[in-house]
This record gives C-alpha cells, structure tokens and sequence, in this order.
C-alpha cells in the first residue's frame, strides 16, 4: 500500500488502483483528492475536513455521526465497513482532552486493512497489531512525551508524523529527532513524499 503524507493530518493510500483519503482539511493540499474514491474523517474540526472542498469533489465521505454540511455515511467505535475497496475498523470514540475543560467532540480512528492506523486527534490505541502508526505530532492537546509513548504503546512496524502544520522547520526537526531516537521505527515524511 502506498501512503502519501499531506499538509497537517491529510494522508492518501493507495493500492490496486483505488485511492482513499483520510483527513482532507483546510490546510491540505487540493491534490490530495485527485482521483480518491471516498474518503474518511476522522472529526469535525477544520483542520481535518474542508466541507466546501469535499462538497465540490462529490466523492463518497464516511465520518463520526457529528459532522454536518455535507453528505457522508455516518460510522460508530469499532464498526467494520469498506471504503473504495478498503476494509476499515473504526476505533476510539472520543477527541483528546483539549487544555482548559474545553469540550471535545467525537473522533474515530481508522484501522486500514489491519495495516495503517490513523488516530485523527487522539491517542487511542486499538486492538490488534498495526503495522503502519500516522502519529499525531503537535496539538493544543498533546505534548511530545504523549506522542513517544503512544508510538512504544501502538509497537508499529513504522510511524510516519501527522499533525503538524502549526510547527515550523526548527520545531519539527526537534520533534522528528525524538521520535526516531526514543521508538526507533519513525520516519519522517514530507508533504507530498511516499512510502
């Protein structure tokens, strides 16, 4: 399977011929969406679902049963379903706890063929082997201990870094090093860079 990491939390796999995007947000790049098949949300918040862009795409959308302004096929923690060929496990249920008391909202992570997990903004960590982490890196709800610790806790054959468009060049170099010197399976990858 092939994964291309875009802008912030938006990743694209790719096997077969199908295309399923996970997190097209308003930071994204438009490209991500070329030529997908569905695509899956993990919440509702901005920077990982951009309605106008998904609207104008008119492919199939799956999502917690919280999103509005568009249609999409509603999902709940640890239903099974395929989209655009691919077996998905929804896991978690819950958004990380944000500073303050600030209320959270539904979030589900999505398990992929049993290979890629995507935790949108939460550290949840799901049942069953993973054999590809998308870890989130930065958030208003998540310090970088959290992120090491959810990668030994996760034990993934890799970990590529999401959630990251609020840190600059300086801040993800610091981040990335921690990650590969603390898990040892983290790789860094680019927006617009495969593996």
């Amino acid at each position: 399977m092939k994964i291309t990491k875009y802008t912030h939390a938006c990743v694209r796999l790719e096997q077969d011929g199908r295309v399923l995007v996970i997190d097209p947000g308003v930071w994204s790049e438009p490209l991500a969406l070329d030529g997908a098949d569905a695509v899956l949300v993990t919440h509702e918040h901005g920077d990982h679902i951009d309605v106008l862009r998904l609207l104008g795409a008119g492919v199939p959308v799956f999502g917690p049963r919280s999103l509005r302004g568009l249609p999409y096929t509603p999902v709940g923690v640890d239903e099974e379903f395929t989209a655009a060929g691919f077996r998905v496990r929804a896991v978690g249920g819950r958004h990380a706890l944000i500073y303050g008391g600030e209320p959270d909202c539904p979030n589900l992570g999505y398990v992929v063929e049993e290979a890629v997990y995507h935790p949108g903004d939460s550290v949840h960590v799901p049942e069953g082997p993973v054999e590809t982490l998308l870890v989130p890196l930065q958030g208003s709800w998540l310090k970088t201990a959290e992120a090491i610790d959810f990668v030994k806790a996760v034990r993934p054959e890799r970990a590529f870094g999401i959630h990251d468009g609020q840190v600059n060049e300086r801040g993800l170099s610091s981040l990335n090093a921690w990650l590969q010197a603390e898990t040892g399976c983290y790789r860094r990858l680019a927006p617009g860079e495969s593996a």
